[in-house]
Parts: structure tokens; C-alpha cells; sequence
């Protein structure tokens, strides 16, 4: 990930990440914004209500802030692979989704342009889970190629992972990984039992 592609002279955070899909591929995900928004690690989502097909309502606390908001957003699709979240209210204005091709797969820029920056309570606003965002949202894509073959894979993911809160997917991870750690010592051991009391 990397900053290039930046909006010069505005107040933008930015993200820039790389993934294996094609770009026509890339942009059909992308076309689901409330996953786009739940894979955010930050962000814990009371609510998400498509209100028409060009906008959204959602209840959501920003943990990387500290802050509880609803978002009202119109959302304009600039072309095949861009779009534009542009928030009724606070201090972000819009968020950008650009998509680009690239020799191994294609490129995905996110951009958070804000208003005018000033100091005190407005700097509180201020998301910083936009680099975390990217993060997340890289490992999420990887997955998806890695493990999208499997059967009911994608539907557990949109309709029973993401849906949970960022810390209970933290905490069910570990659960997972210390229950599979669990069955391969206990596999172990009795390999190793076998091996010692065999003929």
C-alpha cells in the first residue's frame, strides 16, 4: 500500500492497495458498499439501512475516534470502476473508490476528503482507520481468492462474519486458531502414541 495517486492541494487521507483481482472483478465487489464499510476494523455498525438505491443510512461508532454517528450518504457511480460517498453532514465530505488495471491484477484508491481542518473538536472528527481500512480490506480480497472456491464461503462471510462486531471477529479468530492449534497436538500425540506402541 502507498500513498501515490494523492488529490493534491485538498485535505484528503488516502489509501492505495494492490490486489490479484481483475479489474472487472474488483469492481463488482466493490459494488456491495455496506460490506466495503463492515470489513473497516474500526467501524462497529448499529444499523445499515439502504433508504433508495443511491443512498444509505448507517448508525455506526468509529473506534478509532471514539465516536458515535450516523452516516447519510448519496452515493454517484463516475463511471464503471469509481464512485463517490458523498456524507450529508461532518466534517469528511466524500469518500472516492477508483479502480485502475495493473499488470497482475488491479488497483484500488480509497480517498477520504474532508472540509476545512481546523483546530479543537473538528480534529476529533477526523477518521483515522483509513490505512487499517486498507489492511483489512487487502487481507479480505486475498481470502476471498484463496477460499472462495469453497462452498457456503461467501455467504458465511457477508452474512454471518461481517455482520459481527470488529472485536467479537478478534475474539472468535483466537477461538478458531486455539481449537485448531488444540486438535493438531492432540492428532500429534496420537500419532506419536501409535508410532511407540506399534509392532
Amino acid at each position: 500500500m502507498s500513498g501515490a495517486g494523492a488529490p493534491l492541494g485538498r485535505d484528503a487521507a488516502w489509501v492505495v492497495l494492490e490486489t490479484p483481482l481483475n479489474s472487472a472483478e474488483l469492481a463488482a465487489f466493490h459494488r456491495d458498499l455496506e460490506q466495503l464499510y463492515r470489513i473497516n476494523p474500526f467501524l462497529e455498525f448499529a444499523s445499515w439501512e439502504r433508504s433508495a438505491p443511491a443512498s444509505f443510512r448507517a448508525e455506526v461508532l468509529n473506534h478509532s475516534n471514539g465516536l458515535r454517528s450516523v452516516m447519510t450518504a448519496s452515493v454517484t457511480r463516475t463511471s464503471d470502476r469509481a464512485l463517490r460517498v458523498d456524507y450529508a453532514e461532518g466534517l469528511k465530505k466524500s469518500t472516492r473508490f477508483e479502480i485502475e488495471p495493473t499488470p497482475t491484477g488491479s488497483r484500488l484508491t480509497i480517498t477520504d476528503e474532508y472540509g476545512s481542518t481546523g483546530a479543537g473538536a473538528q480534529d476529533a472528527e477526523v477518521d483515522r482507520s483509513l490505512h487499517a481500512w486498507g489492511v483489512a480490506l487487502k487481507t479480505y480480497l486475498e481470502r476471498d481468492r484463496r477460499w472462495g472456491w469453497i462452498p457456503l464461503y461467501r455467504r458465511f462471510m457477508r452474512r454471518v462474519w461481517l455482520p459481527l462486531k470488529p472485536a467479537a471477529r478478534r475474539i472468535t479468530f483466537l477461538i478458531l486458531v486455539i481449537g485448531l492449534a488444540d486438535i493438531v497436538l492432540i492428532a500429534l500425540g496420537l500419532a506419536i502414541y501409535w508410532i511407540e506402541s506399534g509392532p
